[in-house]
């Protein structure tokens, strides 16, 4: 029985634990506390691969882009040829 992983919320964790390590490194933390927190950063893609599969970790580090948003018109092309002027 495959484990519905919010990927979203995984993704979340990854970048914030990739902040912290970045900070920790800039801040001059002691090695190990950088080490773990990078460590945390590797094992985050791991997790997921190892509960989803491959494409479910892919689909972790490399987001598919949206729908384009909406000229923010409020009308289709018709509409707006309408309203040229």
């Amino acid at each position: 029985m495959p484990v519905a992983i919010p990927i979203a919320r995984a993704r979340r964790k990854l970048v914030v634990f990739a902040v912290l390590t970045g900070v920790a490194a800039l801040a001059g933390l002691p090695g190990w506390t950088v080490a773990a927190l990078a460590l945390t950063c590797l094992a985050i893609p791991l997790a997921v691969a190892a509960a989803g599969g491959a494409g479910l970790a892919r689909e972790l580090l490399r987001p598919t882009r949206g729908a384009a948003a909406p000229s923010g018109l409020g009308h289709n092309p018709e509409q707006g040829e309408r309203f040229v002027t």
